[in-house]
C-alpha cells in the first residue's frame, strides 16, 4: 500500500524525468546504465548545476567594494580601480578580484528599503518580506530541492561559518534544511574506535531490521524523515573527507590563504566539487558605524585574497559555467560619513555582485547618481534577485512546488528575474 504522504508531485516527477532523459539524449543510451560509463558520469557531474553564496554579514559598504566614489563628498579615502572588463571599476581594495571581474558581474542599483539587519538578511536569503506567521525556504532550501542529485549521499544545502542544523526550509521538509559546517568535518562523524567495521555493519543491519518492523505499523512522515536523517548521517560519515581541507596538497591551502576565510572558501569549492548544490559561506563584520574605511582595509584584503582565489579555482576547474557565484549581504552602507568615520544601514543603494552560471559576464546592471545617495538607472529589488538567482542555474523561477496538493510558488510571483543579466 502506498504510503499517502510520501511526495507524488508532479515538480518530483519531472525531475526524474528529466534526469533520465538528459541521460540517455546525452550519451544514446537508455536508462541509468549510463552512468556505470565513467565518461558519461563525468560529463553529468559537468552539467550539475549549483550555488555559491558569499555573505557578507552586517553590511558590507558599496562604496569601498563594488560602486566607489571617489573625489565626492561621500566618496572616502580609496580610489577605484580598473579591472578586466573595460569601462569598469571597483574599489583599489579589491585588486585581485579586479582580475576577474570578466567572469563576474555587477548588480548596483539595489533598493530593498529597508535598514534592519534581520529583515535585510530575510529579504535578500528568502526573496520577500518577512511576516509574521508566514514562513518561506531558504534560498538553500530551494536549490537544495530543485538541484538534487538522487545518486549524492551528501546533504544539499551547506553552511560554512556556524551554526547546527536549520529550520530554514519551511514546507519543502527538513531533508532541505541548512546543515552549519565549522571548517572543518562534521562532529561524531568518525566511527567509534571502540567498534570494528565488522560490528558497525552488523548494527545497521539490525538498526534497518528494527526500523522496517516497526514502519509495518507506524509509519508516519515522522519516522520517514528520522530514518531517511540518520541514512543520510551515516553516508555522510563515509565521506567526510569532502570537508577535510588538510586534504588538499600545501600549493592550494597557499593560494587561498591561512585565514579562517582560505579554509572556509577552500572547503566550499571541495563541496561544490563533489555535488553539493548549495553552499553559503559567512564573512563578518561588516556592520561598521565606527572606523569604516580601516575596518574594509583589514576585512577586504582578506576577502580579496580568498574570494579571487576561489573564483579563478572554480575558472580552472571548469566549474563556473554550472555555479552561480553571489556576493550578498543585507543591506549596504549609507553614504555620509559619520563623526565616527563610520557608515549607518543603507538599503536604498547598493550592490550585489554575480556571477557564473548563466550569468553575463562583465555585465553592470544599473546604476547609482554621482554621489551614491540614490538608485538612478534601472532599480532592483530583493525579489529581482531572487529570481535572477534561480534562473541562473536553470531553475523555473515562476513555477511552484507541489506541497500536499497546494500549489507554492517559488518566488515572489510579483517579481521577476533581470532578464537582461541572463545569458
Amino acid at each position: 500500500m502506498k504510503a499517502g504522504y510520501a511526495c507524488q508531485s508532479l515538480e518530483h516527477t519531472l525531475a526524474r524525468r528529466q534526469f533520465l532523459g538528459s541521460v540517455a539524449g546525452g550519451f544514446v543510451v537508455g536508462g541509468l546504465g549510463a552512468l556505470t560509463n565513467p565518461a558519461a558520469a563525468a560529463a553529468l557531474e559537468r552539467k550539475q548545476m549549483r550555488v555559491l553564496v558569499m555573505f557578507m554579514s552586517g553590511g558590507l559598504s558599496q562604496l569601498e567594494s563594488w560602486d566607489p566614489k571617489p573625489k565626492t563628498d561621500t566618496g572616502g579615502p580609496f580610489r577605484s580601480i580598473p579591472t578586466a572588463v573595460p569601462g569598469m571599476h571597483i574599489s583599489e581594495l579589491l585588486p585581485q578580484t579586479a582580475v576577474h571581474m570578466d567572469k563576474l558581474a555587477l548588480i548596483r542599483s539595489i533598493d530593498t528599503k529597508n535598514g534592519d539587519h534581520g529583515k535585510g538578511r530575510y529579504q535578500m536569503t528568502f526573496g520577500r518580506n518577512q511576516m509574521p506567521g508566514v514562513v518561506y525556504p531558504h534560498l538553500g532550501a530551494v536549490c537544495a530541492k530543485g538541484l538534487e542529485r538522487a545518486d549524492n549521499p551528501l546533504p544539499g544545502h551547506i553552511k560554512i561559518g556556524g551554526g547546527a542544523r536549520g529550520t530554514d526550509s519551511a514546507y519543502l521538509g527538513p531533508k532541505y534544511a541548512s546543515i552549519g559546517i565549522n571548517g572543518k568535518p562534521p562532529a561524531n562523524s568518525m566511527r567509534a574506535s571502540s567498534l570494528t567495521e565488522d560490528v558497525d555493519v552488523l548494527r545497521n543491519k539490525f538498526r534497518r531490521k528494527t526500523n522496517e518492523r516497526f514502519s509495518q505499523l507506524r509509519r508516519t512522515a515522522e519516522t520517514d524523515v528520522y530514518t531517511q536523517s540518520f541514512e543520510q548521517a551515516r553516508q555522510l560519515m563515509e565521506r567526510r573527507d569532502v570537508f577535510d581541507v588538510e586534504k588538499e596538497p600545501g600549493s592550494e591551502k597557499e593560494r587561498y590563504g591561512d585565514s579562517q576565510l582560505g579554509k572556509h572558501c577552500l572547503m566550499a569549492r571541495r563541496l561544490l566539487e563533489n555535488g553539493i548544490p548549495f553552499v553559503q559561506v559567512s564573512h563578518s563584520n561588516y556592520d561598521t558605524h565606527n572606523e569604516n574605511f580601516n575596518f574594509h582595509l583589514e576585512q577586504l584584503g582578506e576577502f580579496d585574497r580568498a574570494f579571487s582565489a576561489l573564483v579563478g579555482d572554480l575558472h580552472e576547474r571548469g566549474m563556473l559555467e554550472t555555479t552561480l557565484v553571489v556576493v550578498m549581504s543585507e543591506f549596504g552602507r549609507t553614504p555620509k560619513i559619520n563623526a565616527r568615520y563610520g557608515r549607518d544601514h543603507w538599503g536604498k543603494a547598493w550592490s550585489v555582485c554575480v556571477g557564473g552560471a548563466k550569468i553575463q559576464p562583465g555585465a553592470i546592471i544599473g546604476a547609482t547618481n554621482a554621489n551614491g545617495t540614490e538608485v538612478s538607472e534601472r532599480s532592483v529589488e530583493h525579489g529581482d534577485l531572487f529570481h535572477t538567482y534561480l534562473s541562473a542555474v536553470g531553475m523555473e523561477s515562476n513555477g511552484s512546488f507541489d506541497i500536499g496538493g497546494r500549489d507554492m510558488p517559488i518566488a515572489d510571483p510579483s517579481r521577476g528575474p533581470i532578464s537582461e543579466l541572463i545569458s
